[in-house]
């Protein structure tokens, strides 16, 4: 068994116009003041990253990880997750999904979805000449309209939303297949990925592509009811990266886990900073271990109530108090080794 790696802190949430999250060196310098030793990082935000340069150049990223070396921090992942999302639209949400794009191929989804698998091949280049192992990303949703069964399917649907998903990353899987970077798709509601069937079905349409794994975020199995630590015993083999983020599910009367288009702090269920949910991370992080996940346990920050900057104070410690330092040997080791002749006469039939 090995040890996970952490904490970690994905940057999407923290990025902004003001000092010290309006440029790399700043909020590298505060992320390691809270006691973080990796960063996650959206490469599409310009005011960290540059995504072209990045994917071109090997000296670009050498200097950039000394950038971070130099607060003792280290690229957890690239992530992909706005342009992921864009490689499959359903045309019900063009307009708010071109907000995501680059400015010159908004109002065109077939510019726009060339553009975004580009995106996503820089990025997987990227990670080779960071040395990252894994991308986080999005699948894109062609049927996530059609989610709930009414008004009944026409037969064949999904199979072709599928297939077609799988067409549209076939190109970049065989990026990710000459790069040796996994593609980890986040299981979540809005992708055609969204629970461990979905993803089972995107894996077939590829053919189950070498390349097809996936994010873990126990949140979004705990607003929709799934057996997260179950989950883990099920798909530990395709866990290939990792969002520490907590949640809860509260019942009521009034709504469901649909949320009746409530805002975020009136949703029966919704994000929490961590340790303030109801996710059971003792179980998670003993799973991890258990199944020798040797990645990194990297703090997505997303609360309806507290505020991101104590969030992500208490998400470092909270982290490294969960990481499980795995044991070099077992407990009854002093037990000694195999001896087959005296194994026979305990037996009676030495």
């Amino acid at each position: 068994m090995r040890t996970l790696r952490g904490p970690g802190l994905f940057l999407a949430q923290y990025m902004g116009d003001k000092p010290p999250f309006d440029r790399l060196d700043s909020i590298a310098a505060w992320a390691a003041s809270l006691g973080y030793v990796g960063v996650q990082i959206p490469t599409w935000d310009s005011r960290c990253f540059d995504l072209d340069k990045a994917a071109e150049s090997q000296a670009w990223c050498d200097d950039y990880r000394a950038k971070l070396a130099k607060h003792g921090l280290a690229v957890t992942e690239l992530s992909t997750h706005l342009q992921g999302q864009l490689v499959a639209v359903h045309p019900a949400y063009d307009e708010l999904f071109d907000a995501f794009a680059a400015p010159a191929v908004r109002g065109n989804p077939k510019e726009r979805t060339r553009w975004a698998a580009e995106q996503v091949k820089k990025c997987l280049r990227a990670s080779q000449r960071l040395g990252c192992t894994a991308m986080p990303t999005f699948s894109g949703a062609l049927l996530w309209p059609f989610f709930y069964s009414w008004p009944p399917r026409p037969a064949g649907l999904i199979e072709e939303g599928f297939a077609e998903l799988a067409r549209r990353w076939a190109p970049i899987l065989e990026v990710a297949k000459e790069t040796g970077v996994d593609c980890a798709f986040e299981v979540h509601p809005g992708e055609d990925t969204h629970d461990g069937v979905s993803f089972e079905r995107f894996l077939g349409a590829t053919k189950h592509h070498e390349r097809v794994h996936m994010l873990y975020d126990p949140s979004h199995l705990v607003l929709q009811h799934l057996d997260y630590l179950e989950y883990i015993d099920i798909y530990h083999r395709h866990i290939k990266a990792f969002h520490v983020k907590d949640a809860e599910l509260i019942r009521d009367g009034r709504s469901g886990v649909y949320g009746g288009y409530q805002g975020w702090a009136d949703r029966p269920g919704h994000f929490r900073s961590l340790g303030d949910g109801k996710t059971d991370f003792v179980g998670i992080f003993t799973r991890l271990a258990k199944y020798d996940y040797s990645g990194w346990a990297v703090v997505e920050w997303e609360c309806a109530y507290k505020d991101p900057e104590v969030g992500a104070r208490e998400g470092a410690a909270f982290v490294k108090k969960h990481i499980v330092p795995v044991t070099a040997r077992a407990f009854d080791d002093f037990a000694g080794g195999a001896d087959t002749a005296a194994n026979r006469r305990i037996l009676g039939i030495g």
